[in-house]
């Protein structure tokens, strides 16, 4: 399996953000909950449906969607 093939959206679940394997877990809630400190440990043992891979994948994901190319206009 592609890592990045753990990431689904659906227009009906969690307003079409992009989600952990069609659970109702956000990409941004993994990145909140790094954010706020939790370890890969602490996350996978509060949410058991979680995989490791799950939690590489949110990361690739979220670097994936900040390196992008930006064009800047003449002012």
């Amino acid at each position: 399996m592609n890592l990045l093939d753990r990431i689904t959206t659906e227009p009906g679940k969690c307003g079409g953000r992009p989600c952990i394997r069609g659970y109702r877990m956000r990409i941004s809630d993994i990145l909140d909950l790094i954010a706020a400190g939790a370890t890969r440990e602490e996350i996978l043992e509060d949410y058991a449906f979680l995989e490791p891979e799950d939690i590489t994948a949110a990361l690739t994901y979220a670097a994936r969607q900040m390196d992008h190319l930006v064009l800047a206009t003449a002012a």
